[in-house]
């Protein structure tokens, strides 16, 4: 890390993923000199802890950048669209948590494990973008074996927490769960459907081809993060009545033939990544297990035994996290420690 020492805003500073972000800034020793904690005005007046300090929360606003170095988004799509481009002006560069600018050419799409290079496009507009949760911990677990042997088609079901949708989220899950083990009627606002005791093939709003927005997420962040526009992509995304934490089943075809004891020591060799994978012992990877941590977890790594290159993975991680704060104070680590 650098010794330069900047100053930073997060935008969204109260939601739950802003909220990890001061703890990622904080469990990381960044090189903070100042920081400011913005959020809508319902906000104002709150005051959140920073090592140590209580910090007042204030408005987001057009003149809330002006001095700050690095500004983390984690506000929505619309707030990113419309305060991204004014930070920037100011000379702040942000790195944004939200869908609004992670397809736009001229933004970065960075995953530091993956493709830390790609950084340096933040100049063409000052903004980097963090990508989509469930991409992030898919493509660090791939990286290694499609630099090692290609890929050519992805295969993924994932089975997402609650927490991805947000605090409302996780409270509905909650009271749905206290009403059926008390024999209540149940009530749901934030899903179409109870998510208690129950799985939803819906993730985001359904597009003309059948897919969700969600799903299409992974299919164009895998191919533009790995620079690879011939990969196949196929995605079906899950909510399931987890509250943190994010499981996927991925099925990989490779270009070059490797085995599965070849793919499980490559994993445990690359940054990010921890291997557990032991089925005899009843050890892989649970939800209850990335909880917390920053590291993707990757176990039931197998051959696929239908095609002559294929190879299965369960992957988890925990969304709040390395599917949000973590890898953006990554980005914003790199940032400060190679171009700032």
């Amino acid at each position: 890390m650098s010794d330069k020492k900047v100053n930073v805003a997060v935008a969204g500073a109260t939601g739950a993923v802003g909220n990890q972000m001061i703890t990622c800034l904080e469990e990381s020793k960044f090189p903070v000199k100042t920081i400011k904690l913005l959020a809508s005005h319902r906000s104002v007046g709150r005051q959140l802890r920073f090592r140590g300090d209580l910090i007042p929360v204030e408005e987001l606003t057009r003149d809330s950048f002006k001095g700050v170095d690095i500004a983390l988004f984690s506000a929505g799509g619309g707030t990113s669209k419309e305060f991204a481009p004014i930070a920037a002006k100011d000379g702040c560069v942000v790195v944004d948590n939200s869908s609004a600018w992670r397809m736009d050419p001229e933004v970065p799409l960075v995953v530091p494990e993956v493709n830390p290079h790609a950084i340096q496009g933040y100049t063409q507009k000052g903004i980097i973008a963090n990508p989509n949760c469930s991409t992030i911990q898919m493509v660090v677990a791939l990286n290694p074996i499609y630099r090692k042997c290609g890929i050519k088609r992805i295969v993924v079901s994932t089975y997402q927490a609650v927490s991805g949708t947000g605090k409302k989220a996780i409270d509905e899950l909650l009271d749905q769960t206290r009403a059926m083990i008390n024999f209540l009627d149940v009530e749901k606002s934030v899903y179409p459907h109870r998510i208690a005791f129950n799985c939803l093939p819906h993730i985001d709003v359904f597009q003309d081809n059948g897919y969700t927005k969600e799903e299409m997420k992974m299919l164009n962040e895998t191919r533009k993060i790995l620079e690879d526009d011939t990969i196949g992509v196929t995605a079906t995304t899950v909510r399931v009545p987890v509250f943190f934490g994010h499981s996927e089943s991925v099925n990989i075809e490779t270009q070059a033939h490797i085995t599965a004891d070849e793919a499980r020591g490559l994993l445990a060799e690359s940054p990010g990544i921890k291997v557990m994978d032991d089925p005899r012992s009843n050890l892989y990877p649970l939800a209850i297990d990335a909880a917390g941590s920053d590291l993707t977890l990757v176990g039931r790594i197998r051959q696929d035994e239908s095609i002559p290159n294929g190879i299965n993975l369960w992957i988890v991680a925990d969304n709040i996290r390395k599917g949000a704060a973590t890898n953006t104070v990554q980005i914003a680590e790199l940032l400060v420690q190679e171009y700032l």
